[in-house]
């Protein structure tokens, strides 16, 4: 049984209190009186995609200008879901939704309240299926939401172990990287579930760029797993030599060693592409970008679509870079400055 399902019996055993015979029970929350707000963020893998999978380190970035809300009122019911242009009945949600259905049934379970009915809204400042955790960030958004709804607190571990449910439904089997990417203050150093704050010292400017094409993190981590599994004399190595990379550049972000990074962003992407993670598109992009001055560029996240970056060591060539980007296909662009931990659109 998942934590997260198990919180409702860890809450309720809290709870109670022994008075002489007498146990006393503590009610659930009662309905909520007030909007519930809670936010998250888009992230970035800059190095460790899929090789995280295996226990093999990452390095992500939350993009904290790039925001996901999510808003809950109560309702007399039924309960209802409005998001990325659809509304409606929550239990009649599209598939693409299936996580913050299970993100709404797993937190009122958590709370004890499972037969709520609520109202949920989310707003995204960011593209869904890109690779910038919008799964994550939708789930940990609606959960936080409420939790602040019905006035009920959680610790770290359980708002990670609540979404960490949710994005079981969206990715199969999720490393735990976005559900704690979207939700940090600074950027994070993952591995094996475990994470940890990263100092940048980078004077750069980081470019992301939409491909216009929705990625899927569960196919194309399937599809690393099947090669793995049928081919592993020739799949780890990879995998490896990403472990290796992400570990290296962990330096390279402390000692501000810009063309470092940049090499071994190029490498990542290659070794990405040989386990058939990229695209024509992507590669396209990568491309684009490095020949406009990039020191660096990589797709990021689950691959097959979604978002490339670039690494840029001056805000002009970030601006010229994000001008080949746009020329080559990007649908969208957003520059990222390390250094400032900011988000420019």
């Amino acid at each position: 049984m998942d934590r997260a399902e198990s919180a409702l019996s860890r809450l309720r055993t809290a709870c109670s209190a022994e008075k002489g015979q007498e146990t006393v029970q503590a009610s659930p929350p009662l309905a909520p009186t007030h909007v519930g707000v809670g936010r998250t963020v888009a992230k970035i893998i800059l190095f460790g995609e899929h090789s995280v999978v295996y226990g093999y380190p990452a390095i992500a970035l939350p993009l904290r200008n790039l925001r996901m809300t999510a808003r809950v009122t109560p309702t007399p019911g039924p309960s209802m879901l409005a998001s990325l242009g659809w509304s409606g009945p929550l239990d009649q949600a599209p598939d693409r939704f299936s996580s913050i259905v299970r993100a709404v049934e797993a937190t009122l379970d958590f709370i004890g309240r499972p037969d709520a009915h609520l109202s949920i809204t989310t707003l995204s400042d960011f593209p869904a299926e890109r690779g910038l955790g919008s799964s994550a960030a939708a789930a940990g958004a609606v959960i936080r939401a409420i939790l602040d709804a019905f006035d009920v607190e959680a610790d770290a571990e359980d708002l990670f172990e609540l979404t960490q449910t949710a994005e079981r439904v969206a990715h199969g089997h999720p490393s735990g990287l976005d559900a704690t990417a979207t939700s940090s203050a600074t950027p994070i150093h993952f591995q094996s579930g475990q994470a940890t704050p990263v100092q940048v010292n980078l004077a750069t400017w980081i470019v992301v760029a939409d491909s216009g094409v929705h990625g899927s993190t569960r196919e194309t981590v399937g599809h690393v797993r099947e090669q793995h599994e049928r081919s592993p004399e020739t799949t780890r190595p990879l995998l490896e030599r990403l472990g290796e990379i992400t570990q290296q550049a962990i330096a390279d972000v402390q000692l501000g060693d810009v063309q470092g990074l940049g090499r071994k962003m190029n490498e990542a992407h290659a070794l990405l592409a040989q386990l058939g993670v990229s695209d024509d598109h992507l590669d396209a992009l990568t491309e684009a970008a490095r020949a406009a001055g990039a020191v660096g560029a990589k797709l990021t996240g689950g691959g097959r679509g979604g978002c490339v970056i670039a690494l840029a060591d001056s805000a002009a060539s970030a601006a010229r870079i994000t001008e080949a980007l746009g020329a080559a296909g990007a649908t969208g662009t957003w520059v990222y400055a390390p250094h400032a931990y900011e988000v420019a659109a």
